[in-house]
């Protein structure tokens, strides 16, 4: 779309509101992972000309070949995407000044501080900002702290394209729902929110996301829009804190914890089922609420309850190798150290391949330094990837799964209780299993002898 040096903000706005509800706005997807790819493949299918940009050349390579990297993404939504004539993947930043719509969505990890890292919001905004041109929309969608779009995203983008937001180009917030795996969630079912601090930049980021999602739920800026993925995320990491240390207390007092929940639940008001683990994972629900901390601490406020929250969470995996040990000392009469440790799970949650900031690689070098022996096994992670941490985990390989391989454990550790794990299997087989998933209470009770809660 061509923008006169005339028009207005207004007019530009109302022309591509119309043109994107006949579909002939170009959308640019910036970063092709668990939030990039559904989302472009989202763009794809409701009729729209994309481009899939990302920085690793094997990415775009293997989406070309029509191949998915992502377990729940089907090769065929890819091979589709590709045979169309209307997709085209690239590492070539340039090619930005051919799209409408830019929608980042690259990472936001913590430093090893537990402080923002928005290096990689950054230098896609300096990547983005020689190729800016007038009337384009940006719209962020990586999780992060209020203010930061209008901040960073907005100083870096009128910096290097020498135009003005609100003038020349369109900036909004639109927070990333993706709940990678759940097939009754994808990215048209979930309402999408969006915040813009120019009306007429509201609008066209409300017209974009209608163009994919069936509800678009708009906010007053974007600040507002940034502090609603941090909310639903920060309820999210103190309720489950909570269930982590009623399983503590309930452990000792000889009650199971997930029998409580299940009657809870039945309550049809005032209760929301939450479930205990090893810890948390996922790119979400360990890192955002210390986005909000730190940003708190610049208006001087302590978030004392978030921050609790975050220690019991964190905390966790320690429990969780206290009691396999305490286990192989008072039912196997072993030591950790020297003890062969199977690690059931690696992904952060269940029927996913996805392993960022899992439990279960904290649980591994845990039990390494305590001197187990430690294997894994995970249908969806064949072999260990890269990460941002854990780096001497990778390309270990997952176990072969068969009677005699499980037979040469002195204990297992259920860290992620995928459908498509045999845990009845695993019990038969394995003198002793730690469960911090609750996937064996429904096993026969001649089985249960053999299982430890954690």
């Amino acid at each position: 779309m061509q923008i006169e040096d005339t028009l207005g903000f207004d007019a530009i706005a109302a022309r591509f509101v119309e043109q994107t509800a006949k579909r002939e706005t170009v959308v640019g997807i910036i970063g092709l992972g668990y939030v990039g790819l559904p989302l472009l493949l989202a763009f794809h299918r409701s009729g729209f000309h994309t481009f899939g940009f990302d920085i690793d050349p094997v990415k775009i390579e293997k989406l070309e070949a029509g191949r998915s990297y992502i377990h729940h993404i089907g090769a065929d939504a890819v091979a589709s995407l590709v045979a169309s004539g209307r997709s085209r993947l690239t590492t070539d930043y340039s090619l930005l000044s051919e799209v409408d719509a830019i929608v980042i969505c690259v990472p936001t990890p913590l430093t090893r501080y537990r402080d923002p890292d928005m290096s990689f919001v950054q230098a896609t905004a300096e990547a983005i900002a020689p190729h800016l041109k007038r009337g384009q929309l940006v719209t962020l969608e990586s999780t992060t702290y209020p203010m930061t779009s209008e901040d960073l995203l907005a100083t870096i983008l009128e910096r290097g394209s020498g135009l003005t937001a609100g003038q020349d180009f369109a900036i909004a917030y639109s927070p990333e729902r993706e709940d990678p795996g759940n097939p009754d969630f994808d990215v048209a079912a979930i309402p999408k929110v969006v915040g813009a601090d120019v009306a007429g930049a509201g609008d066209m980021a409300e017209a974009l996301y209608s163009g994919v999602a069936k509800r678009v739920v708009r906010v007053p800026s974007m600040r507002t829009a940034e502090a609603v993925k941090l909310t639903e995320n920060v309820f999210r990491a103190v309720n489950i804190a909570l269930v982590n240390e009623l399983k503590v207390i309930f452990e000792r007092m000889g009650i199971d914890v997930f029998e409580v929940i299940d009657a809870a639940k039945t309550k049809p008001f005032g209760f929301m089922p939450f479930y205990p683990g090893p810890g948390i994972g996922g790119h979400c629900i360990p890192v955002d609420p210390f986005y909000l901390t730190w940003k708190a601490r610049e208006f001087g406020i302590h978030t004392r309850f978030i921050e609790l929250a975050g220690e019991i969470n964190s905390a966790m995996p320690q429990w969780v190798v206290a009691r396999l040990a305490e286990a192989l000392s008072d039912r196997r009469g072993k030591p950790i150290r020297g003890a062969r440790v199977l690690v059931v799970g690696l992904a952060y949650k269940r029927n996913v391949d996805d392993v960022r900031e899992s439990p279960s690689l904290v649980l591994i070098e845990m039990l390494q330094e305590r001197g187990a022996v430690v294997d894994y096994f995970d249908p969806f992670v064949p072999t260990m990837p890269m990460t941002r941490k854990h780096g001497e985990l990778v390309g270990r390989d997952s176990i072969t799964w068969d009677a005699d391989t499980l037979a040469g454990f002195d204990a297992a550790l259920i860290a992620t209780d995928h459908d498509d794990i045999d845990i009845e299997m695993l019990v038969r087989h394995v003198p002793l299993v730690v469960d911090s998933r609750g996937a064996t209470r429904r096993l026969p009770a001649e089985l249960q002898a053999r299982v430890v809660r954690a």
